[in-house]
């Protein structure tokens, strides 16, 4: 299943007063944290519309120098370099981040652990991989994976990593954040509606130039280019996390590449996750936590967070949905 998210383009004509007065909706796509970030504010003009545009620009290149673990001078690659040696005093935001994920790692079993980057690369999704690895293999690339080894000191904002060699990643909830803190920052600055869409990873806030709701399209499992029911995302925030195209099959059984990180061991029985929630951030980390969980404690999950929603396509492309999902 995929998310396909409508946007209508255009002006809308208010009557106040005898007066009238337009809105524009302006949109642009800008490649960044490796991926393609469609932003789209509701504005007086279009020169108001692109200078928030911007604003929200500057906003994500700004978090993603902060939790990059491509760039040597982060935040987090400092927690990545000092791991097993020495705490490392971090902004109270990416500690906070951090604090976050851990409890989400909680809620989730450990389905959801920032931690996975220290994951052996055992595995192989190029189509070069031949032969699975060994038991024992797979047992020892999970041996510097765990959220319950990062110690977080919440008087000095420390992060300390206990074993040499462990890694954090925040890809998982990258993304999602970054949507979030673009949106409060134009929420702050009295922008009265707009989209961040991270690559399938969305927020909301206000509604279209035309007053009606923000519509998100999800997709027929069984062909993917047609819509299978129209979803309104009010004030809200959707993340979609997919194997349709990245996988390995061994013995006739598809392996997705998203990776238990309690096991070492590769993810079948789901094609797609959409999660619905408050923020992009929370969003992203369960669309990859449930793909871990599978169909059924995935649900059971959901079922169980207030104002969370998900739809689930197994591996059979059948459509699961949590008991808010209402299709029209």
């Amino acid at each position: 299943m995929r998310v396909l998210f409508s946007l209508l383009i255009g002006f809308m004509v208010l009557m106040g007063h005898g007066q009238e007065l337009k809105y524009v909706t302006v949109q642009r796509s800008v490649n960044l944290m490796g991926d393609k970030f469609d932003i789209t504010v509701v504005a007086d003009n279009e020169e108001i519309g692109y200078i928030n545009i911007e604003e929200a620009v500057s906003e994500i290149k700004r978090i993603e120098k902060l939790i990059s673990s491509w760039d040597e001078e982060s935040e987090t690659s400092k927690i990545n370099k000092n791991a097993g040696i020495k705490p490392v005093k971090v902004s109270v935001e990416l500690f906070k981040l951090i604090e976050r994920a851990n409890q989400i790692s909680e809620i989730t079993n450990g389905a959801f652990d920032i931690t996975y980057a220290g994951l052996d690369k055992i595995w192989k999704f190029d189509g070069t991989m031949k032969y699975k690895p060994t038991k024992d293999e797979i047992i020892k690339s999970v041996s510097k994976v765990g959220y319950k080894k990062i110690i977080l000191d919440e008087v000095d904002h420390t992060v300390f990593l206990q074993l040499k060699g462990m890694k954090i990643s925040l890809g998982a909830i990258a993304k999602g954040y970054a949507a979030d803190m673009a949106k409060e920052l134009l929420v702050g600055k009295q922008v009265r509606a707009g989209v961040i869409n991270a690559s399938g990873d969305l927020t909301t806030w206000g509604t279209k130039a035309t007053g009606e709701k923000w519509l998100i399209g999800i997709a027929n499992p069984l062909s993917k280019d047609k819509i299978f029911s129209w979803l309104p995302v009010l004030e809200s925030s959707v993340a979609t996390s997919e194997s349709y195209d990245k996988y390995i099959t061994f013995e006739g059984r598809k392996y997705s590449h998203i990776l238990d990180p309690r096991t070492g061991n590769p993810i079948s029985g789901i094609n797609s996750v959409s999660v619905f929630s408050k923020t992009a951030e929370l969003s992203d980390a369960l669309a990859t936590a449930i793909f871990v969980l599978g169909v059924d404690s995935g649900m059971a999950l959901i079922n169980q967070l207030k104002g969370t929603e998900a739809i689930i396509v197994d591996g059979n492309n059948k459509m699961h949905k949590s008991s808010g999902i209402l299709f029209n």
